[in-house]
């Protein structure tokens, strides 16, 4: 890690009450760790007995929606906005279920399920190739294995009912 101030290389030193932290010798400084922040969607239909999955650009395997929060936009604004950007459906309802730190991208995760209103999807042909709905087992066959998406899948299904 580095200063994003100076460029120096960070180090590890004690701070009281926070435990190690990165620190730069240089500026005399923490540099508390900077990561993105986005939404990931787990959506289901109107009867909540269906999920709807994506196959990302260029991607061979289904996965949840997702995408980053802009400056200046609550997460429950993002999810709307970047389902309807991927789609052209809109979000009738969302639920925060929690958050998860994806490091391979450097990015924390909120986890919502959503409720999508009825109609057929049209793919943002820019960013997605193909969205197709299916029942929790087959969400559960098709996504993608060992992935953070099947973990929060896992965890919505149950949620999902639940939810009104």
């Amino acid at each position: 890690m580095f200063c994003t101030e100076c460029g120096e290389e960070l180090t590890l030193m004690y701070a009281a009450g926070e435990g190690l932290v990165p620190y730069c010798k240089k500026c005399g400084k923490f540099r508390f760790p900077q990561y993105s922040s986005a939404v990931i969607m787990t959506v289901t239909n109107r009867s909540r007995d269906k999920i709807l999955l994506a196959k990302h650009k260029g991607q061979t395997e289904f996965a949840l929606f997702a995408g980053y929060i802009k400056k200046g936009e609550t997460a429950e604004k993002a999810v709307a906005r970047e389902f309807r950007e991927e789609t052209k459906l809109n979000t009738v309802k969302a639920k925060y279920m929690g958050s998860r730190y994806f490091e391979p991208n450097n990015v924390l995760m909120l986890s919502f399920i959503m409720i999508a209103e009825d109609g057929e999807p049209e793919p943002d042909k820019n960013e997605i190739d193909e969205v197709k709905w299916f029942t929790f087992e087959e969400a559960l066959e098709n996504i993608k294995k060992g992935s953070l998406a099947e973990a929060l899948l896992k965890a919505a299904l149950p949620e999902i009912k639940k939810f009104n």
